[in-house]
């Protein structure tokens, strides 16, 4: 694993996310980038899962829970560091795991001793928020369990079970229907390129169309980047990966936004691993967003042969 260094992005099954100095060379902490202000709580250690193809954020990371006792008495403490805290993002990967009457316990300690906590938000995969009964997921609501990170991926089941995901992207729609049922609000990551250039169409249209169904209220698109140390990376090296060149990535995405039918989505593709920057409200601004896409694939300024400029960290 490459070094915590200050403004570094690093990609998880939920998003590309920021490796702060908070954290240690060994153990780096990492959280999505609209926790910037958040206290960071480290409740686990790791991943639970821990074999996504293209993930390279907690390779070499035992995964480990803290008890319940030490969780208390964490908070106890960054009360006293912190007692104004009014955002708190409990790390590490998919906490939303842990059972129920524990994260209750916490989120009931985290009311306590911050007065002026508005929020907690968490990593959660759709098998997480499925462990979870509708009626266990309002009362988390209850306690300001505010918004979940969910990482899609992609909506091509193909592409997932190449990836080792280990969802569908069926039952990830389900569990992200529920969860914002039971008024959570879910924070989806899909990775364009993720297919290659052999399914890079039926990425496209599985992954809109798995969108439209699940009509999160947030949604970030990343291009992929092979990570060394990871089996992706592996495949691109020997060719069993095709990257996507520049010109198709910034194709494939045009037709995502294209083909999406959302009502109220705040959506950013900012990260530097896309081509360009892009941000908007769907579906106001849908039809802006695609033709800047148009007007960049005219330009005759994208590379048609490779992937083009890369970011050096995920």
């Amino acid at each position: 694993m490459a070094p915590s260094l200050p403004g570094l992005a690093w990609r998880d099954a939920a998003g590309y996310h920021d490796a702060t100095m908070f954290g240690t060379l060994n153990n780096p902490r990492f959280r999505p980038p609209a926790e910037a202000e958040s206290l960071i709580l480290q409740v686990d250690q790791g991943c639970p899962y821990n074999h996504c193809t293209f993930c390279g954020m907690y390779r070499g990371v035992k995964y480990q829970r803290r008890s319940p006792a030490e969780i208390l008495k964490m908070i106890a403490s960054e009360a006293r560091r912190a007692p104004d805290a009014r955002r708190v993002f409990l790390a590490d990967g998919d906490v939303l795991r842990r059972p129920f009457e524990e994260l209750q316990s916490i989120l009931t300690a985290l009311a306590a001793h911050f007065p002026a906590l508005a929020r907690v938000n968490v990593y959660a995969t759709g098998s997480a928020i499925a462990s979870k009964t509708d009626a266990q997921l309002q009362a988390l609501r209850a306690l300001r369990f505010q918004t979940l990170y969910l990482g899609l991926e992609s909506g091509d089941e193909e592409i997932l079970r190449r990836v080792k995901k280990g969802e569908t992207a069926e039952a990830m729609v389900a569990a992200g229907l529920r969860a914002q049922q039971a008024g959570l609000r879910l924070s989806v990551m899909i990775l364009p390129g993720l297919g290659g250039v052999e399914r890079s169409p039926a990425h496209a249209a599985a992954t809109a169309a798995a969108l439209n169904r699940m009509q999160p209220r947030l949604l970030s698109a990343l291009r992929v980047v092979p990570v060394p140390g990871t089996e992706l990376y592996t495949d691109a090296q020997t060719g069993r990966f095709q990257q996507l060149p520049e010109y198709q990535a910034v194709q494939e995405l045009r037709e995502i936004i294209a083909r999406l039918e959302l009502t109220q989505t705040i959506f950013r593709a900012n990260h530097s691993s896309n081509v360009v920057p892009l941000e908007g409200r769907l579906p106001q601004d849908q039809a802006r967003l695609v033709a800047e896409l148009d007007g960049l694939l005219a330009s005759g300024r994208l590379d048609e042969e490779s992937p083009g400029a890369m970011p050096l960290w995920l």
